[in-house]
């Protein structure tokens, strides 16, 4: 059984274990970052379809930061 990266388990929890509207995600759109909801961006990625892994840059629940990509 193949193991969950970081972001995996950041969001399994979110999503099943904790209210997932308390996280917000910041990805890469091109030149700028844009900062959604934890459902807004599941719904917009459709389940990391169209937004992939690698253009995350900052998962936070409420100030807490949780995940920081390297360079951002």
């Amino acid at each position: 059984m193949a193991r969950k990266g970081r972001l995996e388990e950041i969001f399994s929890k979110a999503l099943y274990a904790d209210d997932a509207a308390l996280y917000s995600v910041s990805y890469r759109d091109f030149e700028n970052i844009v900062e959604v909801s934890l459902p807004e961006f599941v719904s917009l990625s459709e389940n990391l379809q169209v937004i992939p892994q690698n253009r995350i840059v900052l998962v936070k629940k409420g100030n807490q930061i949780l995940y920081r990509k390297h360079g951002y």
